[in-house]
């Protein structure tokens, strides 16, 4: 039996890592970078359960809010809530499990940690009624998926400081390219059932808006290494970041859903890249 393919599995979308990582991927950086380019095993492994904790919950949390909606959108409806194959009841049973988890995660990073990771909360539970009142639901996903570039610093330093925020900025940016991305593949049943999103308010002019949302992220990289006192090499996996994202923007085709998410997909390697930097920040 392929554990992956049970329900609980599919609800906390464990067989589609991509958004696990995405997620992870500000800690990380946020971590390495305070630290000099010498971050804490220990620190990487308990953010990264982490990730997989509240990543878990966002998804029931956003399942939860979309079980109706997600009835009449080809991709999600086989998802476990939306096709009755888990109940409201057991599918609030294991958010609860999992935010437990993830609480007693937040309290062994300290305090102060423990204090951003509640401030994040209301992000978390309102994000999933964005599309339902904005054009820009995929800015409160940045809001909310990029909050780890400031725990990572904060379970570091002890407290958030401006590169952090840098960081941080530049991930918003990020996300608002990669998920208005993923958004142009349920863009037709969206529209159907009156959900908003970026793919939909940009239309035509998605692959130049996208390519300025990047240059952003990369403008508020480069100035968070440029504050943290970063070397060369630093700047050198921002420059191989940044042909990274030329290509996404020359490869996608926004009206082919299978390209869009092969360049969604493609995002964890941005993620590499940023990683390898923090980690050379000191060199």
């Amino acid at each position: 039996m392929n554990l992956l393919n049970t329900a609980p599995a599919r609800l906390m979308r464990l067989h589609q890592p991509v958004g696990i990582w995405l997620l992870l991927w500000p800690c990380w950086w946020s971590v390495a970078l305070a630290s000099n380019g010498k971050p804490s095993l220990l620190l990487l492994a308990l953010f990264a359960l982490g990730a997989v904790l509240m990543r878990s919950s966002g998804c029931i949390v956003n399942d939860i809010a979309d079980r109706d909606l997600d009835k009449h959108v080809e991709r999600t409806r086989n998802r476990p809530l939306a096709s009755g194959e888990m109940t409201l009841h057991q599918s609030l049973l294991i958010l609860f499990v999992l935010v437990s988890i993830a609480g007693l995660d937040a309290l062994y990073l300290g305090k102060t940690v423990v204090l951003w990771a509640l401030a994040s909360l209301p992000l978390v539970i309102t994000y999933p009624f964005m599309k339902r009142i904005t054009w820009w639901p995929q800015l409160f996903l940045g809001f909310t998926f990029n909050w780890g570039a400031l725990m990572g610093w904060a379970a570091v330093r002890g407290t958030v400081e401006l590169p952090a925020v840098l960081l941080y900025a530049g991930g918003i940016f990020w996300t608002l390219g990669y998920d208005t991305i993923y958004a142009h593949q349920d863009k037709l049943d969206d529209a159907k059932v009156s959900i908003k999103s970026t793919a939909l308010r940009l239309g035509e002019r998605t692959r130049t808006v996208v390519g300025v949302f990047y240059l952003l992220a990369i403008a508020f990289w480069c100035a968070a290494g440029w504050a943290a006192g970063s070397g060369m090499l630093y700047f050198t996996c921002m420059a191989l970041a940044q042909l990274h994202f030329g290509h996404q923007l020359c490869k996608v085709q926004p009206d082919d859903p299978l390209s869009c998410r092969k360049t969604f997909i493609s995002n964890t390697k941005i993620g590499w890249f940023i990683f390898a930097g923090t980690l050379l920040s000191g060199m």
